[in-house]
């Protein structure tokens, strides 16, 4: 876990150099809404405008390029993974735009909203259904904060991906 927080305290200092302070997403997120499981890379949701500049500097910090597309990229350096979104979408920048500012022993560090958090890992799920991780981990969420989650929204995230039943038996779970 050493080595995770050193990676996200360094990927602090570079956002500074960009327009729109990116957001965590993925695993970590995870923790800063009381759902804790283990994670192997950070991830982030950045802003698409920044997405070039970004790569630029993590080359710089020795990173390498797995993958990059219009949406996401994934970097290596040693062991470490650092994955990340790009806001381009409407509803993925507000989310970005919406992310709270919270003191963390990394820093000060920008955190989605647990709706967001299960709207991506929603996206996820529907995107490849062998990721049943990320339904596992949207579980965990509406168990943790079932009385506080914005359920109109998750509503309209499920509706985007044609799943509203789906949400509706996440709902009775977590109200079980």
């Amino acid at each position: 876990m050493a080595s995770l927080l050193d990676q996200i305290r360094e990927s602090l200092v570079v956002f500074t150099r960009l327009r729109t302070p990116p957001a965590l997403i993925g695993g970590l997120a995870l923790a800063a809404h009381d759902v804790v499981r283990a994670t192997r890379d950070v991830d982030f949701l950045v802003d698409a405008g920044d997405a070039d500049r970004l790569h630029e500097l993590l080359l710089e910090l020795g990173y390498r390029c797995i993958h990059r597309s219009a949406d996401a990229a994934n970097y290596l350096r040693g062991e470490e993974g650092l994955d990340l979104l790009y806001a381009h979408r409407p509803i993925a920048r507000h989310l970005l735009a919406a992310a709270d500012e919270r003191d963390t022993p990394m820093g000060r560090l920008r955190v989605i909203s647990a709706e967001g958090l299960v709207a991506f890992k929603l996206q996820g799920y529907v995107n490849d259904p062998t990721r049943t991780r990320d339904l596992d981990d949207i579980r965990a969420l509406m168990r943790a904060h079932h009385q506080t989650l914005d359920h109109e929204a998750l509503r309209e995230y499920f509706r985007l991906f044609e799943r509203e039943g789906l949400l509706e038996e996440l709902i009775d779970e977590a109200r079980s």
